[in-house]
């Protein structure tokens, strides 16, 4: 099993919710102020500071401040990593049914007793 540096529990923790969902989803169109991520959103502006925290918490996403303008930014290396776990999952469980298939195949079908020779 891969090693992770950050805890992916903290970036599906950070994905879960419908407003950090949101925020990741504009962010990977490319780097967005504060502002804008929170435009579409029928939240407060402290909500929307508390949702960007947590997702920085998280790893996914990145900040710098340039005067009064906070532009934030997708660490998509998080995002590789995530994915990554998805796919190690993916081939451990296409593997067990390849198997199961294989098993399932190998043997005599099991038919109903009024289908029976």
């Amino acid at each position: 099993m891969t090693n992770y540096s950050l805890p992916l529990d903290l970036v599906f923790h950070a994905l879960a919710d419908p407003s950090r969902l949101a925020m990741v989803e504009r962010l990977c169109q490319g780097p967005a102020s504060v502002s804008e991520l929170a435009r579409p959103l029928a939240i407060s502006l402290p909500s929307v500071l508390q949702h960007l925290k947590l997702l920085e918490d998280s790893g996914l996403v990145r900040s710098r401040k340039v005067g009064r303008v906070r532009t934030c930014e997708l660490d998509r290396e998080v995002m590789v990593r995530a994915e990554d776990w998805f796919a190690e999952r993916r081939r451990y469980w296409t593997g067990r049914l390849d198997r199961l298939a294989d098993l399932l195949g190998a043997t005599e079908p099991i038919l109903p007793p009024e289908q029976s020779p």
